[in-house]
């Protein structure tokens, strides 16, 4: 009888050994590192955070690469990213910041847009006490960061190179459109440009955003090039976009033309494969690392989490790509500052604490 109870009570004890290891951890409890530290990065108050990017329109390797950057800079901060895409529509990208902001998001980032569409979504984000980046918006509410390219200085480098190129004398087709700050601040440079470059002719302009902007400018190119079909008609393409420049590029290199060439804004792995092709006629672009746009805009997100605050106005120091530095072997723009000085290591945006909560 003995021997009974005492196998008994001995199951009875390895049941429930089993049952309490089996038992979920309790909140706020963590498992220790191999190593026996103890594991830090719920310690620190920034890590944790919930961010909304609310873009106008995700068109391209332009918008890839920026959603890279920003979804790497959270990560490396401990947060989690949601992206709104609004398919170029204004009305919606209001009506997705109004979602990110009733979501109760810690931070908001905000990718083009206007002041019209988005300022009175950002006054409600703000007076929620919810931090807000805006990133070529012309959103204009005080408390907000706005970060834009060096957008007249991009066109002036392009510009001056194809004067430069063609010795004063061109006749250029701009692919350009309204309806975007960026765009509105890089038309500002073109037009004191051809004031000043008399040798510098406008032969016609064109452009719109669409859902495929490349392939519609090709198609609209090639009636250009239709339209203009011998030698010094066209000398040159000046592309306010990069996606611009490629549906022109291949417009160009499908015509079998060999006198044009095109000078644009903003780079992308796509971009630097086309302009390092053989024969290409993409000479020249001026651009921000991608990437790094959404890193830069994530660390201004953070320092406002953190209470600080940082300059409203914050201007993105772009570099100029010129075909002729690039090597014959392909490269990416991950590679781009082995022959480019300056890309792709801007630390723009980050403070001590900002270091400190990336280490962990």
């Amino acid at each position: 009888m003995k021997k009974q109870s005492l196998l008994l009570l001995t199951i009875l004890l390895i049941i429930s050994a089993v049952l309490a290891a089996c038992q979920p951890k309790g909140e706020g409890s963590a498992e220790k590192p191999a190593d026996g530290t103890k594991a830090e990065a719920s310690d620190n108050p920034l890590s944790g955070k919930k961010v909304a990017l609310i873009m106008q329109q995700n068109l391209g390797t332009f918008s890839a690469q920026y959603i890279e950057g920003v979804e790497e800079q959270v990560g490396k901060f401990g947060g989690e990213v949601t992206v709104f895409t609004s398919d170029g529509d204004l009305a919606k990208m209001a009506s997705n910041l109004d979602a990110a902001i009733n979501q109760g998001f810690d931070g908001i980032l905000i990718d083009h847009g206007t002041k019209e569409a988005l300022n009175q979504g950002v006054e409600k984000a703000v007076e929620k006490g919810i931090p807000v980046v805006a990133f070529d918006a012309g959103v204009e509410v005080d408390g907000v960061v706005s970060l834009e390219q060096g957008d007249q200085q991009m066109a002036e480098l392009t510009l001056e190179k194809l004067a430069e190129d063609h010795n004063g004398q061109a006749n250029i087709v701009k692919i350009w459109v309204a309806g975007f700050a960026p765009m509105e601040r890089r038309q500002i440079a073109y037009e004191e440009f051809l004031k000043t470059n008399t040798g510098i002719k406008e032969v016609t302009a064109f452009g719109a955003a669409t859902q495929n902007t490349a392939l519609d400018t090709q198609a609209q190119m090639e009636a250009v090039l239709k339209q203009y079909p011998n030698e010094g008609e066209i000398t040159a393409v000046w592309a306010a976009w990069d996606e611009f420049a490629k549906g022109a590029v291949r417009a160009i290199e499908q015509s079998g033309r060999t006198d044009i060439s095109v000078y644009s804004i903003d780079m992308s792995d796509e971009d630097l494969q086309m302009i390092q092709k053989d024969g290409s006629p993409w000479v020249a672009s001026a651009a921000v690392d991608p990437v790094d746009i959404g890193r830069i805009q994530v660390r201004y997100l953070y320092q406002q989490i953190n209470g600080e605050k940082p300059e409203e106005k914050v201007v993105l120091e772009p570099i100029f790509v010129d075909a002729e530095k690039l090597p014959e072997e392909a490269i990416t723009t991950a590679e781009l500052s082995e022959y480019i000085e300056g890309w792709g290591a801007s630390e723009q945006g980050y403070t001590d604490a900002l270091r400190e909560l990336e280490s962990k």
